[in-house]
């Protein structure tokens, strides 16, 4: 073992990239046993590691949103439970909201991570602790703990009916199950096989983390660790303030509307300014809704975690990330707003994060419009089927994010279908896996011509899904954005927004949002998920990039002609076009 605090370049790189490697095997651990397909299929979760000043060190892909929330959440869980409190071998389950950054199911483990003392000489008396060397956190999304409603809680008004709350508990002690906090989960939960393999699964994930940051610290030495550490968050700092000063100084306000709360009607405010000026970005929600009756408010430690997503990608997108890239973001939310909620303001419906991330694009491609897409779908078309398994006779919840068209920047097209960008690596539930674990049938999944933005360059198209209904249950819907359209730029065509058909085709067809849904067999719902805004004049956009989107079924031959001025014949095929060929005027 070296203790050393003048480390090279090579030594940095080693331990940079054992940290980061380490979270990466405490992902894969957390895949390879988790019961629930959010887990193993959606990677709805964050894994994060942390020194022992509680600084983030490394991180592995998950939700982007989540790996933000478990900074601020570590936090408050250490403050609660007390430093001095806490052991080798503990683990802790926080899911307060307001401390966790997020909605009661999403389940946050942390384990402090101590290097333990040499052997006593002779072998006289207990060991001790040993010393403080970090922290590990896994946060993942339970199915079920408890709530008034199985599955999603649309309508929930206050947090008590959300689900069973623990504020920083222990579930291991010194290495040991605390039986008696194990079997109140259990006995809380509808489905408690699938949320205590779901937590042992988080478990088996911090000891593997807890064996790589032992193994590293015992190799390098503490000192050399630390060091490197150190330069890490300086380098992270230092990138990141040279790219704030190299993006327009200035301060951009933006508007938009959320759907509805789940418990009226009515469209909620939502309005951000963002401000780059001496070294600092500042995201303030200020002019914003105040908190809302139904549970779309959002905690300010999951404000804080939106924020950063967008800050991250706009400052430095291809860096390992630390806690040296967030020191210059400062963001603002007024306690008992619709982005603070406080006790005991409903905050199941976490969409509101999504909307506003897209608000904050939104408001800086105001001023850096050389920089930005246009709106990407504007939302997260979410969708469950909850109900009785034919099969087993035990109760299900499985559900699906689906795919929406990115939108345009003044380079390039959106890309699509894909998941929705601030959803980074999580995926969408495969069909094989919906329809055999619920009544779900799909009858139809397929691009959707004509729902890209148009422009000079165009949004990334969304998607149609078709579902006929096998057995009785529910069918939960979750979007937000409903009623008004993704936006554009610089002239480019706004896509229709998202819709939700229930009973199409039948004299009980109508367009919901976010709703739960009784069915019965042989009922159907349609989905059709938004595209990407476009960027730019269409009657600009290359003619050729026309016809190949006519080919290959993005764009149709009527709107190729009526919104880009090119004539394209009806044919399926690619048409061979002479040079001849000219755009029809405006």
């Amino acid at each position: 073992m070296t203790d050393t605090s003048r480390v090279d370049g090579a030594a940095t790189e080693v331990v940079r990239s054992y940290l980061v490697a380490a979270a990466e095997e405490m992902r894969s651990a957390l895949v390879r046993t988790a019961f629930n397909p959010v887990i193993y299929e959606v990677y709805d979760f964050g894994i994060s590691i942390y020194d022992a000043r509680l600084r983030l060190v490394a991180e592995s892909t998950g939700l982007s949103r989540f790996l933000g929330a478990n900074d601020y959440s570590i936090r408050k869980g250490v403050e609660y439970v007390g430093r001095e409190n806490l052991h080798p071998g503990d683990i802790v389950l926080l899911n307060y909201p307001y401390w966790n950054a997020a909605h009661a199911y999403d389940a946050t483990l942390f384990a402090p991570v101590f290097l333990p003392e040499p052997p006593r000489a002779g072998g006289d008396g207990p060991a001790g602790d040993g010393t403080l060397i970090g922290f590990l956190c896994v946060r993942a999304h339970w199915m079920d703990l408890g709530a008034k409603d199985p599955g999603y809680v649309l309508d929930s008004t206050d947090m008590h009916q959300e689900g069973v709350i623990f504020p920083g508990t222990k579930v291991f002690r010194r290495g040991e199950p605390v039986p008696e906090i194990i079997e109140l989960i259990r006995f809380n939960s509808r489905m408690p096989e699938l949320v205590i393999g779901d937590l042992h699964a988080q478990v088996a994930a911090l000891r593997t983390g807890e064996r790589r940051l032992i193994e590293l610290v015992e190799r390098f030495g503490p000192a050399t660790v630390a060091t490197v550490v150190d330069t890490a968050i300086a380098a992270a700092q230092a990138s990141t303030a040279a790219a704030l000063a190299a993006l327009p100084q200035g301060s951009w306000t933006a508007v938009d509307w959320l759907d509805d709360d789940g418990i009226t009607d009515e469209p909620i405010r939502m309005q951000v300014t963002v401000t780059i000026a001496d070294g600092t970005c500042t995201v303030d929600f200020t002019g914003s809704s105040p908190a809302v009756a139904g549970p779309v408010n959002l905690p300010y430690g999951s404000t804080i975690a939106t924020a950063r997503v967008a800050f991250k990608a706009l400052t430095t997108p291809t860096e390992q990330t630390n806690a040296g890239h967030f020191t210059a973001l400062r963001v603002v939310a007024e306690p008992g707003s619709l982005f603070h909620a406080v006790y005991p303001a409903a905050t199941f419906t976490q969409w509101t994060g999504t909307v506003a991330m897209e608000l904050i694009y939104r408001a800086l491609a105001q001023g850096m419009p050389d920089r930005l897409a246009a709106s990407s779908g504007g939302d997260v078309p979410g969708f469950m089927m909850v109900g009785t398994h034919p099969d087993t006779g035990q109760l299900y919840a499985v559900s699906n994010n689906d795919p929406v068209g990115w939108g345009a920047s003044p380079d390039h097209d959106g890309i699509g279908p894909a998941n929705h960008l601030c959803q980074t690596q999580a995926r969408n539930t495969p069909v094989e896996v919906l329809e055999a674990r619920t009544g779900m049938f799909f009858e139809r999944l397929e691009i959707r011509t004509d729902s890209g933005g148009a422009g000079r360059h165009r949004g990334g198209p969304g998607l149609r899904r078709d579902i006929r209904f096998a057995t009785t249950g529910e069918f939960l819907s979750v979007v937000k954005k409903t009623r008004s359209a993704p936006w554009a730029l610089d002239g480019g065509g706004q896509p229709d927004p998202i819709q939700v058909i229930v009973h199409p085709g039948t004299d009980q067809e109508r367009r919901v949002s976010t709703r739960r849904t009784p069915v019965a067999p042989g009922d159907r719902v349609t989905l059709l998920t938004a595209g990407g805004g476009g960027h730019g004049d269409p009657r600009r956009r290359d003619p050729e990039a026309v016809r190949a989107d006519v080919a290959e079924g993005y764009v149709s031959p009527a709107a190729a002609r009526d919104v880009y001025g090119v004539p394209v014949p009806a044919a399926a095929e690619r048409p061979a076009m002479t040079t001849s060929d000219e755009r029809k005027p405006a």
